[in-house]
């Protein structure tokens, strides 16, 4: 019986032969360069002029001279006593026999010459060489081994720039190719509609997708026509890659995934030939589907930049991939999604029907999808049961998307871990929260008494404000803790409201004024504090007089922005000056409205600043304790508790079941009963105790 497999075991690195043609160019070239195969030849030499040759033979370097009349050449072997003076080497460097290659001219002049110094025993002897052509290793040492080189460093960086491609035809040669990752079965990507929350009338439209490509006969029977795309849009986060890949894994389909920057490169025409590449590959998968994610990096609306010629390229791979979703050719069962957050930036070309037949929405999570996405996202974390409520982590956190509540569970572990907690609790969550909405807590700034009790009577006021308006947003808890650029914050519960009234936007803007209202009132000066608050208000204000047209002076009138045309604003400089003075108005409207409110509630805004100048941090509860019971509920609240009743409606009634469900049912009750007193009966002994 074999022994199992160790897979630990170290194994043999795999033969490359990358590395045998380094070594080879590398010896091709110390050989080249340090004359090194001169010794192949006989022993090294360097070329003179004839000048430089009757000064060598004056000085008596010259043992022997060899001369080629056919080349016109000579050779100068050199004494050994002089070969460091001739070559600046010594005997073992240079080799056997090292000579000088002199060009010479008239060969008459030249046997002269020679024949005198030969007289005179400056050179020992003087031949002839005839042959026609060097030797074989002069031959391969100057021309054979450059050319050797040459080619081995040419196919080294083409084999590096061909990415280890099969076929030798990478890397530039392939420039033009799709760099789309193809999944074979969608499937691969282990991701369906379960794992998908919220976001249930984008799941509806993107499942009819993978009906089409599971059973087309259906609709094509009755005449209709396969959607060729669907465009996704919504904000970041809010799960569009995330319904694309599991579109493909109920269909089990191929899938081509890209970006929308794939298409762009510095070459000119790549983009146009990647956008043709990539559906070449997708027709012969088919059916299968395209996802281009980012698509406004290459889908942007065309001539808006007027510096860009006719032939920008990013205006050519948008033509191609026009001319490729719905021109002359074909594309059945190929369906193509792509996802953006700026679909006002696209080219109108691109969103008619026939290219992206529909624009599916995925909007930020509501209340109860934020609930669903909750549940997803809490399945790996261990949670405290007993503190850790799913509703109310759904109500603390509108606005975010999903993204956001898979950062809010793992900041919450993060934290939990780093406290050596054995799960993750309620306060854990709040504080995951706060570190994402309101930045890092600075525990170390330091303050002076006058500062904190500013701080403190500036976040009393807002409380105090938000508590008695009926439709601000209820507060959740206030805090004077630095975090991140902020020395304070008051938390709250934002309303999501499908519409707002005039009544609902004023008194938002009237709790936004208490802050310094409050500073104004008791302090008797105000501060920069408030900059922040005032900024919001100020945006608010414009957009109900200039877009919502709930002016008294401009009723009725949305001065829109206008893209259409050149001009910036749609109004003159006479209503411009209008809407200013209506802004101005409505602000201070409310900020005198909120100091009446600090007036009349002046004892409870001071023991709510005291109280929290003394634990910085308070909540709703002890606020309910010094103003009493909120008399409005939040409209989250309706909602939650609407909810509740119907999933109690939907369940279905003990008296409506079989009897031996019944019988059973009866039985589980009565043990929960006996166990619920036995618990209570050791309470009590434990209290007596």
């Amino acid at each position: 019986m074999n022994g199992p497999i160790n897979n630990n075991e170290p194994k043999m690195p795999r033969f490359n032969m990358n590395w045998l043609y380094g070594l080879i160019i590398i010896a091709l070239a110390v050989m080249f360069l340090t004359g090194g195969g001169n010794s192949l030849a006989g022993g090294m030499h360097q070329e003179a002029t004839y000048t430089k040759f009757k000064q060598y033979v004056a000085s008596g370097y010259a043992e022997s001279v060899v001369v080629n009349k056919n080349s016109n050449t000579l050779k100068m072997y050199v004494k050994p006593q002089y070969i460091r003076d001739v070559f600046s080497m010594n005997s073992q460097q240079v080799g056997k026999d090292p000579y000088v290659s002199v060009q010479y001219g008239s060969i008459d002049e030249l046997e002269k010459y020679l024949t005198a110094q030969q007289q005179t025993g400056k050179i020992r002897d003087f031949s002839y060489d005839n042959a026609n052509n060097n030797d074989f290793w002069n031959v391969l040492i100057n021309l054979a081994f450059p050319l050797i080189f040459t080619i081995g460093i040419m196919t080294y960086l083409f084999r590096r720039m061909g990415g280890g491609m099969s076929g030798g035809m990478g890397g530039v040669f392939s420039v033009g190719k799709s760099k789309a990752k193809m999944y074979e079965k969608g499937h691969d990507l282990g991701i369906t509609f379960k794992d998908v929350a919220g976001q249930e009338g984008a799941k509806q439209e993107v499942q009819e997708i993978v009906d089409f490509l599971k059973n087309p006969q259906k609709y094509t029977e009755l005449g209709g026509k396969i959607p060729k795309g669907a465009l996704l849009i919504g904000p970041p986060g809010t799960g569009k890659t995330l319904l694309a890949k599991a579109v493909a894994g109920e269909a089990g389909v191929p899938f081509f995934s890209m970006s929308g920057s794939d298409f762009v490169e510095m070459f000119v025409g790549v983009g146009a030939s990647r956008v043709r590449d990539l559906f070449r590959q997708a027709k012969d998968k088919a059916p299968c589907i395209i996802f281009i994610d980012e698509i406004d990096a290459v889908g942007r609306a065309r001539s808006k930049n007027p510096a860009m010629g006719g032939n920008d390229e990013r205006e050519n791979t948008l033509n191609a991939l026009l001319t490729e979703m719905d021109g002359f050719g074909t594309n059945s069962g190929v369906i193509i999604l792509a996802a953006t957050n700026r679909a006002d930036m696209l080219d109108k070309a691109l969103l008619r029907a026939g290219r992206f037949d529909r624009q599916i929405n995925v909007d930020l999570p509501d209340l109860q999808e934020r609930r669903e996405i909750f549940k997803v996202h809490l399945k790996p974390i261990k949670i405290d049961e007993t503190s850790v409520d799913v509703d109310f982590l759904a109500r603390q956190t509108p606005g975010f998307s999903g993204a956001d509540i898979a950062n809010v569970c793992n900041e919450a572990a993060l934290i939990a871990a780093r406290h050596d907690r054995k799960n993750v609790g309620k306060q854990d969550f709040l504080n995951a929260v706060d570190r994402i909405i309101g930045g890092l807590e600075k525990k170390t700034k330091v303050m002076t008494a006058a500062e904190k009790r500013s701080i403190a009577l500036h976040e009393a006021g807002h409380a105090t404000i938000s508590w008695f308006c009926e439709h601000a947003n209820p507060l959740i808890k206030v805090s004077i803790v630095p975090r991140g650029q902020a020395l304070g914050a008051a938390w709250y519960l934002p309303e999501e409201r499908q519409i707002t009234t005039k009544e609902q936007m004023l008194d938002e803007m009237c709790a936004l004024c208490g802050g310094r209202a409050a500073e104004e009132l008791f302090t008797g000066h105000i501060s920069t504090g408030a900059m922040n608050d005032l900024e919001r208000a100020t945006k608010s204000a414009y957009g109900m007089i200039a877009y919502a047209g709930m002016s008294d002076r401009l009723p009725n009138i949305c001065y829109y922005n206008n893209n259409e045309y050149q001009f910036q604003r749609p109004y003159s400089d006479t209503t411009a000056k209008v809407i200013d003075d209506e802004v101005l108005k409505m602000i201070n409207e409310q900020y005198d409205r909120a100091k009446q409110i600090l007036l009349e509630h002046k004892e409870g805004h001071n023991k709510l600043a005291e109280l929290l100048i003394t634990r910085e941090v308070i909540y709703a509860e002890d606020v309910e304790k010094i103003f009493g019971k909120r008399p409005w509920t939040s409209r989250s609240q309706e909602i939650m508790d609407d909810n509740d009743r119907r999933l109690k409606e939907s369940e279905p009634k003990l008296e409506d079941m079989p009897e031996p469900v019944k019988q059973a049912e009866a039985e589980h009750q009565k043990a929960v009963a006996e166990q619920t007193g036995e618990t209570a009966s050791n309470d009590d002994n434990n209290e007596k105790a």
